[in-house]
């Protein structure tokens, strides 16, 4: 980051003057379209943009995780998420919500166990790019391979805490030590070594394969997977970038959450759409990008973006996202829908009409004939192709 200084001036119309500070310069180069918004910006749209940089950092033997809940992104409505690592052989606890739980993995391996309300086993591991899904009350566990791992989890309330979670250790710590002993059909005596708290994250050794380890239920496995290997799926390949959709038409565990993986080239935007059945919750992985919400009644704001921050859109809302950097832009859409949905202003407008569509914009029914009209989806477009 370079010290160049920056100041609240539009070029394009003269408004603005210099900030004599004190200001933070960093954060204004940040987010150039913040501090100098596209004349088309106006009114007043809540904040929509939260960094994990800015979070808080619960730091553990083992691991550290932080999260960003409607406490700190007020106008994240529908969802909450957890960033997380750990290293080699690490375990997050086994445990459990009240919530559904929609994990990526962003770094490394990871070996993820769970059961079912019938008593139906699941183990499995999964690596960068892999997803999991695991509804209200199943509980699971996550275990670090031989590379450690990263991961982030989405959670279906917007007010969800990592740190309100219902951990084995936990429950036991709390339960009458008698009442223990005979469930599990042991001595009291037998119990000392039990934990006197909860554990959380901690450190382990990495297990085998799952060959050596697993230890199936005499109910049997479950009959959907709890995860999801990316590169099983297809993506929608368009002119300056490809999207892949996990929903529960591909994901059938997922019930509760879906997501668009999005990768934009240097010079792309996704397209102008907006999505009628849930807000969107997003997460940079990788890359610039600059977006303008547009929520109704001339109220429209533009927001940019790096790796490890989040965005919101709230439903229904219009909106695009460039690519304003040199490498490709990586970001996933999350949707507390089973089914993702979305809406291409360039197909409305293209399978409407000609002469409504002339009179709604003041062109000739000519341009209007010419607007594009994908036959297939294009959900990411060159704003600027490179030369």
């Amino acid at each position: 980051m370079t010290d160049k200084r920056v100041e609240p001036f539009r070029d394009s119309d003269g408004k603005g003057w210099i900030d004599h500070g004190p200001r933070n310069l960093m954060r204004d180069q940040e987010n150039p379209d913040i501090l100098v918004p596209p004349a088309t910006d106006h009114g007043t749209i809540e904040n929509l943009r939260f960094s994990y940089s800015d979070a808080h950092q619960r730091l553990e033997e083992g691991g550290w995780t932080r999260e960003i809940t409607n406490r700190e992104l007020p106008s994240s409505r529908d969802v909450a998420g957890v960033n997380m690592s750990l290293e080699p052989g690490a375990y997050r606890e086994m445990h459990w919500h009240k919530e559904a739980e929609w994990g990526l993995m962003l770094y490394g391996n990871a070996r993820v166990t769970a059961i079912d309300e019938h008593g139906r086993s699941f183990i499995d591991d999964v690596k960068e790019g892999d997803i999991w899904n695991f509804e209200a009350g199943i509980p699971h566990s996550i275990e670090a391979l031989d590379q450690g791992c990263e991961f982030l989890l989405v959670f279906s309330e917007p007010d969800f805490s990592e740190n309100n979670t219902f951990l084995v250790s936990d429950w036991l710590a709390h339960t009458p030590k008698d009442i223990v002993a005979a469930n599990f059909k042991k001595h009291i005596s037998d119990l000392e070594s039990f934990p006197k708290s909860e554990k959380y994250i901690f450190k382990a050794n990495v297990p085998g394969p799952i060959s050596e380890v697993d230890r199936p239920s005499s109910q049997g496995t479950v009959p959907s997977p709890f995860t999801f290997h990316i590169d099983t799926l297809d993506p929608i390949m368009s002119e300056a970038g490809k999207v892949k959709i996990v929903d529960q038409s591909v994901f059938p565990a997922a019930t509760t959450i879906s997501a668009a993986f999005v990768e934009v080239e240097p010079g792309g935007m996704r397209e102008l759409h907006w999505h009628p059945q849930a807000a969107e919750w997003q997460y940079y992985i990788q890359g610039k990008a600059k977006m303008t919400v547009f929520n109704s009644a001339g109220l429209a704001r533009t927001f940019n973006f790096q790796a490890g921050d989040v965005g919101v859109v709230p439903i229904v809302a219009g909106h695009y996202v460039q690519n304003i950097g040199d490498e490709p832009l990586r970001f996933v859409e999350v949707f507390k829908n089973p089914d993702y949905s979305d809406i291409s202003l360039n197909k409305w407008l293209g399978t409407s009409p000609a002469q409504m569509v002339a009179d709604h914009l003041n062109v000739t029914k000519q341009f209007a004939e010419s607007l594009p009209v994908p036959e297939t989806p294009q959900p990411v477009i060159w704003y600027k192709k490179p030369e």
